[in-house]
């Protein structure tokens, strides 16, 4: 999927040569057609190519991955997900995105979430 939202529409082909250490073709072409079969791809074709475009914006996809990597890896549980994110990128945020994650946790209390 980070392929076809990085370049808009995508062949097989086009996947196969954006993502580092691809599967074969065929892997390639089956992961496509599964993920129309989910609902997250369109496909039109274009002579003997499939040409596939996402069906849901970007935003709308991450938040829908991170809500299942949340519950898979996680419990379900937010704050287990953000102490290990904070965890593993503690040391890169800078100054300024410590405390844009500070005003977003005082906004989430004010707002009763």
């Amino acid at each position: 999927m980070d392929a076809v939202y990085r370049l808009g529409s995508v062949t097989a082909a086009d996947v196969t040569a954006n993502i580092p250490s691809p599967p074969t073709n065929a892997a390639v072409r089956r992961m496509l057609a599964i993920l129309e079969e989910k609902g997250h791809l369109r496909h039109v074709e274009d002579g003997p190519r499939y040409v596939y475009y996402p069906t849901i914006g970007h935003e709308k996809a991450s938040r829908s991955a991170l809500r299942h990597l949340t519950d898979t890896f996680f419990q379900g549980s937010p704050v287990q997900t953000m102490a290990t994110l904070l965890d593993i990128s503690g040391s890169q945020l800078t100054d300024e995105e410590l405390e844009k994650l500070s005003r977003l946790i005082k906004q989430a209390k004010k707002e009763g979430r």
